[in-house]
């Protein structure tokens, strides 16, 4: 793994960690009323968009951050629709 590779890893990590505290917050709370499906939705299309292209150049930073980002924010859709 090269140092660009790395600085993508730790962009990736921290990027994905944002993420964390607001499942963490919408699971406890049982409230989505302030997130956007909307958004969601077209940032869970966009995401895996850049993982396929993390698959694509072959990018492990990309695909392993981009993979636990899509989880994330698939598990906030799933709140968004389940917990109305």
């Amino acid at each position: 793994m090269n140092s660009i590779e790395i600085v993508g890893l730790v962009a990736g990590g921290l990027t994905t960690a944002s993420f964390v505290p607001q499942v963490y917050k919408t699971y406890k709370s049982k409230s989505t009323d302030s997130l956007s499906l909307t958004m969601l939705i077209v940032f869970f299309i966009g995401i895996i968009l850049w993982l396929i292209y993390g698959i694509y150049v072959n990018s492990i930073a990309m695909m392993l951050t981009n993979s636990i980002t899509a989880v994330l924010s698939f598990i906030l859709i799933y709140f968004k629709l389940r917990l109305k």
